[in-house]
């Protein structure tokens, strides 16, 4: 009886918990409310502030401010937008739930130009338009429940462990590091329409991963690619260009 209720309890899940992402349109599964996300993004926000130091360079300071800025108006999100330059080598940026947004030092070398960088943080920010934190949240709770209602179901099988184990390697593998690439992929499209809005030209992120692919972050073995929650820049610069024709269209209108 157990693990039927906690099988009706898994699809209402999934009934009740459906929605689309902005701009690609594609379903997803949240279980957190939006208002949670965002109060969990300004605490850890805060705290990452705390702990960072801020970088004193005025001119990129302001340069992020005002990129951040122009990409928030086009995102659809009335968020109290917050957008910081962070003294670190490392070539790297997040958006927070609630349009926290942090931008290293380090990626600076590779962005070059105002629509380099308005290509990292249009992805960034895209990440936030499509609450690709909470998808990941959920799907993590949607694996823990479908074990649950396995080890119940399996009490009396003497292979229970090694079956629930092998669930638990094919739902990482086969779900939350694929969905976790897809996501790059659908924020890398849509923050090449988010920019392109903006009116940055869309050419420009294809000339960031191509910098970003030759400092060196795109080189990987095949094992690595294959558990990798991120497309290889190869395959970035691919599909951002199949995407092109469409971004330029609202480019070409501002």
């Amino acid at each position: 009886m157990k693990q039927y209720l906690m099988l009706l309890s898994f699809i209402f899940l999934f009934v009740n918990a459906c929605s689309s992402v902005p701009i690609t349109g594609r379903s997803r599964l949240l279980l957190s409310s939006e208002s949670e996300e965002v109060a969990a993004g300004a605490a850890s926000y805060k705290t990452f502030l705390s702990e960072a130091k801020i970088s004193k360079d005025a001119a990129n300071g302001a340069l992020v401010k005002k990129v951040g800025e122009k990409i928030a108006k086009t995102s659809g999100l009335n968020y109290d937008w917050e957008f910081t330059l962070v003294e670190n080598d490392e070539a790297n940026a997040f958006c927070l739930p609630g349009g926290k947004v942090a931008v290293y030092t380090g990626i600076l070398k590779y962005t070059k130009t105002e629509a380099g960088l308005a290509t990292v943080m249009s992805h960034e920010i895209a990440h936030a338009v499509a609450r690709h934190g909470a998808e990941r949240a959920s799907q993590a709770q949607i694996l823990q429940l479908g074990l649950s209602v396995g080890d119940t179901a399996l009490s009396d099988n003497p292979n229970k462990d090694l079956i629930l184990q092998g669930i638990n390697v094919a739902g990482n593998v086969g779900v939350i590091l694929p969905y976790s690439r897809k996501h790059e992929s659908e924020a890398d499209y849509m923050g090449l329409i988010l920019m392109s809005k903006a009116g940055y030209n869309p050419n420009e992120a294809i000339a960031f991963w191509q910098r970003m692919s030759a400092g060196g972050s795109g080189k990987q073995d095949s094992i690595t690619k294959f558990l990798s929650t991120h497309p290889t820049d190869e395959q970035r610069i691919k599909d951002l260009q199949k995407h092109l024709k469409e971004a330029l269209t609202y480019y070409n209108k501002k």
